[in-house]
């Protein structure tokens, strides 16, 4: 038979319950404005109904509901919305870090424009038409030298600077390795206190958004798999578990495990630099065996750091380099080389005023090169036998520091008398720049091969920004659908604080009802 306070009962628990949700709201409304925080709600159930079935169970017409209680307090998140969201972020990573990248190539580099140069390069092919109009006047030979020496301190400067860009890429890209790898244990951590907690049938709501903020943070610097292992005990069904944290690819394939779920352990990222050239050759997740750069097709913004400071990997039994600045880096040494080699080429075939006595006539031909790539300790020109650094050591050579009567300004062909006068090698300089020449394995003039290294630039740049901009229109339009699930509305949560509230004074009021009841029972009857 069921007792005569059931009623009591029933509405105290109505009255706990909807207080739950009461405080739940409060929390929300108190959090609407936290970073990363996930709207919570209370999840009521029924309580066991009465009488319970079994041989001694009470006869009465049917069974009757005993009232209500709060089963869990749970987050309101959409899990695809997550992956969805993580997907678009590192997508968002790679070509955001790949367009600051190439941006500030742009600007170092500078084309189209005044000072860059293809500007500074046509000043010389300028002062060279000017000398070949009067190839003894000092005033045209200064311009000449000092216009040289502008065009071997831009190739110096572009070099250098292109260089100190790279070192900075180097750091971040160290950085960002240091940052995963705190992320990596921060999440284990998250881990750990979870396994301790959930077991117990209790939900760590502010562990799991904490946990996802982590997970967004780091699917922008790698692709990354998130998998959740049950914690045991008695944890509840709803509850998430630990989480597994993979480095995949491109196409899903695991790369390496960055934080294991299961045995609560986390392993570190770490680069690997080639001894020869400094780029990235390799890349570790704990004690695995190192990864070839090649073969680290993961797309974020370590991807991107290592594509634009530039990597090496073994081809026909050589080490080969690839990357935005190491392939800029490599094409400057190549225009440089060809260019300082075919110029020399030309100019010391040509007569230099020193070649002459003081009348004027023709003694033995000297020759002078215009170009070198430093000078040694007992202050000789030097020079390369291949491209390699050329455009950071690029000069004038010192002859033509010392004099600029060692400018080859005249030409005269085998067997023929040379004139002073003759302006003809200073002509054939200036066509330097439209000779056919072999400029890194291609044939081309000098002025076609820096056109298509700057037009190749600006169309990287452009698919970058391009990219870029799509992946933060994905990006926002999923974070916009996931917010809208889990971010906290001050107009719902107050649309659920009167609905609360109605329910609490409903219990309250069944409360003096019963109390009414009772009253009559205990203190009217029989009178």
């Amino acid at each position: 038979m069921r007792s005569t306070f059931m009623g009591l009962e029933t509405a105290r628990r109505g009255m706990f319950t909807q207080q739950s949700a009461l405080h739940t709201t409060g929390n929300n409304i108190a959090n609407a404005n936290t970073p990363g925080y996930t709207r919570q709600r209370v999840n009521f159930q029924s309580t066991s109904a009465y009488p319970a079935i079994g041989q001694n169970s009470a006869k009465i017409p049917g069974q009757m509901g005993t009232g209500v209680e709060a089963g869990s307090v749970q987050r309101i998140r959409e899990g695809f919305l997550d992956t969805q969201y993580r997907s678009e972020s590192n997508k968002l990573g790679y070509w955001e870090t790949r367009a600051s990248s190439l941006e500030k190539m742009e600007e170092i580099m500078n084309e189209p424009s005044d000072t860059g140069l293809a500007a500074t390069m046509d000043q010389y092919w300028q002062s060279l038409q000017d000398l070949a109009v009067n190839p003894t006047n000092a005033g045209a030979r200064a311009v000449v030298r000092e216009r040289g020496k502008a065009v071997a301190e831009t190739f110096q400067y572009l070099s250098t600077s292109l260089k100190s860009v790279q070192t900075d890429l180097k750091s971040e890209l160290d950085i960002s390795v240091k940052e995963i790898n705190s992320i990596a244990k921060q999440l284990n951590n998250i881990n750990q206190q979870i396994a301790r907690i959930e077991p117990n049938g209790f939900l760590p709501n502010d562990l799991y958004d904490e946990r996802d903020v982590l997970l967004d943070k780091l699917s922008s610097l790698a692709n990354v798999k998130v998998t959740y292992e049950k914690s045991g005990g008695n944890a509840l069904e709803i509850a998430e578990g630990t989480a597994t944290v993979q480095i995949v690819d491109d196409n899903d394939n695991p790369i390496g495990t960055l934080v294991d779920g299961t045995t609560q352990t986390v392993n570190s990222l770490s680069v690997g630099y080639n001894n020869a050239n400094g780029y990235v050759e390799s890349v570790q997740i704990g004690t695995d065996a190192p990864i070839n750069v090649l073969n680290f097709n993961s797309t974020g913004k370590i991807s991107s750091l290592i594509d634009s400071y530039g990597y090496t990997y073994p081809e026909n039994g050589q080490m080969a380099e690839a990357g935005l600045y190491s392939e800029m880096l490599d094409k400057l040494d190549v225009m440089a080389y060809s260019f300082a080699t075919e110029y020399n080429n030309v100019h010391s075939a040509g007569w230099t005023l020193a070649d002459f006595d003081a009348n004027n006539q023709p003694m033995a031909k000297t020759d002078v090169n215009f170009f070198s790539f430093g000078v040694d300790a007992a202050g000789n020109d030097t020079y390369l036998t291949d491209h390699k650094g050329a455009a950071s050591k690029i000069q004038i050579t010192t002859a033509i520091k010392a004099s600029t009567n060692n400018i080859a300004a005249s030409f005269a062909e085998p067997g023929q008398a040379a004139e002073i006068g003759n302006g003809q090698n200073a002509i054939n300089l200036a066509e330097v720049k439209n000779k056919l020449m072999d400029i890194g394995g291609t044939t081309t003039t000098f002025q076609e091969f820096y056109e298509s290294v700057i037009g190749g630039m600006a169309v990287d740049a452009q698919e970058a920004n391009r990219l870029t901009a799509n992946s933060t229109v994905l990006r926002d339009s999923v974070d916009q659908r996931r917010q809208s699930v889990s971010a906290v509305s001050l107009d719902e949560e107050m649309t659920n604080m009167i609905q609360f509230q109605h329910a609490y004074n409903a219990s309250a009021k069944m409360i003096s009802l019963q109390d009414e009841l009772l009253d009559t029972i205990i203190n009217r009857m029989g009178i």
